[in-house]
């Protein structure tokens, strides 16, 4: 069996590519590092992939990038920002052969409120210490946490 997803892996990971290319050669997205009143920060664990992200997702066709953090910030976390919402950087992100560029944004206390909401993509969100947070972090959302927290400059890949 492992031998044919390997076989099955070699034939498509061309195909897979060369779609990406030609059908999908840019792609955008966006993220957003929410603080609470403690300096706490605001993290969700997705149903379908493991680990703890920040909130965020895919900049929809004729959206603008605030508007789709707008909508991804409501719809996996039930956070409605009223106030500014601060572009902290932008990162590219080269994996599954695509072109993706991803527009990290920080949203302090006082600029947005969270109302509860069910989510069917969103298993468990919750707020945690810069200083502790959750076993299973992704790498790439440690990295952007620490970037914001000690005010280093971005890295260019996400």
């Amino acid at each position: 069996m492992a031998d044919f997803r390997v076989l099955a892996w070699k034939i498509a990971r061309p195909m897979a590519r060369l779609y990406w290319r030609v059908r999908r050669p840019l792609t955008a997205g966006v993220r957003a590092v929410v603080f609470d009143a403690e300096g706490r920060v605001l993290l969700v664990r997705h149903t379908y992939i493991g680990g703890w992200y920040l909130p965020g997702g895919g900049v929809e066709r004729g959206e603008t990038m605030l508007a789709s953090l707008r909508r991804e910030l409501d719809e996996e976390a039930g956070v409605l920002l009223h106030g500014a919402a601060r572009l902290a950087g932008l990162y590219a992100n080269f994996r599954e052969f695509k072109s993706d560029h991803v527009a990290l944004y920080v949203l302090d206390h006082g600029t947005y409120e969270q109302v509860p909401r069910q989510s069917p993509e969103i298993a468990e969100a919750g707020f945690f210490a810069v200083d502790a947070l959750p076993e299973g972090i992704s790498a790439s959302t440690r990295r952007r946490i620490a970037e914001i927290a000690e005010g280093r400059a971005p890295d260019e890949l996400w």
